[in-house]
């Protein structure tokens, strides 16, 4: 395994774990939004005693993409795509994405409420 494939899946990782930490939330405020309605909506309100745990892996695979996404140039080998500057780039731009939506997950409990 390369340094940069591990990289991408705690990058893969952390954007799973703010996407399920937001279900219980998040989920069925954007479903009813999109006109998608049902008694099993109501089901993902099973997911909330493991928010926590969601936004825990989120902010440690996040610390990991961060530590290897950030890393100076001259610590990459020759040959690996980290030493090429268009995709340190994206996977900082795809980083920030992430970041976009543990903040998110984060955040939306607290603002729930001024949407209902």
């Amino acid at each position: 395994m390369s340094n940069s494939r591990s990289g991408r899946r705690a990058l893969a990782a952390g954007g799973i774990a703010a996407v399920l930490a937001s279900a219980c939330c998040l989920g069925p405020l954007v479903l009813i939004a999109l006109g998608i309605s049902g008694a099993w909506i109501g089901n993902l309100a099973a997911l909330e005693p493991y928010r926590p745990l969601f936004i825990g892996v989120a902010l440690i695979a996040m610390f990991f993409a961060w530590r290897r996404i950030y890393r100076p140039v001259e610590q990459c080998r020759p040959g690996e795509s980290c030493a090429v500057p268009m995709v340190r780039t994206t996977h900082k731009v795809i980083f920030w994405g992430v970041a976009v939506l543990v903040l998110v997950a984060l955040v939306f409990p607290y603002a729930l409420p001024l949407f209902y």
